[in-house]
């Protein structure tokens, strides 16, 4: 059977027709290197799948590219699975930071601290997108505090114009479901981190080192 298989080929695009089960307007045959050759099918309001070719001119470019595409597509995904979305840009966890901060003052305890940091932690976002895009980051994040504190929910970091902006307003969106895993998963994290009140050493790591070799009679003059 193998052997009979083996001798068949694959049709070529000529030798297709239409059909009521699969309607074709088009069928285009391209080379794209030597040693590889496509047939791409168009008009087919049937087909459920798609395929991306990326092109260029270094590997580690179609790395990137695939990758960042890869993350566009599952943010898609994510958004038409989940439907309910929040601005992007460190917007939500500005003011989640202002919540809490405000929280925090309602309680006379040590708690009072531990809140604050936890809502100092989540500065850490925008920050870090305005030192990917190259701002200055205090400047960004004293006029984000300023304008939540003003009643400003949406606003976030503006990475076209180098200022904060209503992102939700920019159609700036993200998956509530993404913000809500990262923060769920961070916080679980930072409760282990704390939660460990002990440190074991690994018993090979307390060997002690085998002394240094100390230079030929330790000083003293040598006789000659």
């Amino acid at each position: 059977v193998y052997s009979a298989l083996s001798l068949l080929k694959p049709p070529f695009s000529h030798s297709l027709t239409k059909s009521p089960f699969f309607p074709l307007t088009l069928s285009l045959s391209l080379s794209l290197s030597p040693s590889a050759r496509y047939n791409f099918f168009t008009g087919c309001p049937k087909a459920k799948t798609c395929t991306i070719i990326l092109r260029g001119g270094a590997e580690q470019f179609m790395e990137e590219t695939e990758r960042s595409l890869h993350d566009a597509i599952m943010i898609v995904r994510r958004a038409i699975k989940h439907d309910s979305v929040v601005a992007g840009g460190g917007a939500i966890e500005m003011e989640i930071s202002k919540y809490l901060r405000d929280y925090s003052r309602t309680i006379p305890g040590k708690q009072q601290l531990l809140i604050g940091a936890y809502a100092k932690a989540l500065e850490i976002i925008p920050r870090q997108l305005c030192d990917n895009a190259g701002f200055d980051a205090t400047n960004i994040l004293n006029q984000l505090r300023a304008r939540h504190a003003q009643g400003g929910t949406w606003y976030g970091v503006d990475v076209n114009n180098e200022d904060i902006a209503d992102n939700f307003a920019a159609c700036v969106w993200e998956p509530a479901i993404v913000r809500i895993n990262a923060l769920t998963a961070a916080s679980e994290a930072a409760c282990l981190i704390v939660s460990v009140d002990e440190t074991i050493k690994n018993p090979r790591s307390t060997v002690d080192a085998p002394p240094v070799g100390r230079g030929r009679g330790r000083g003293r003059p040598h006789n000659h």
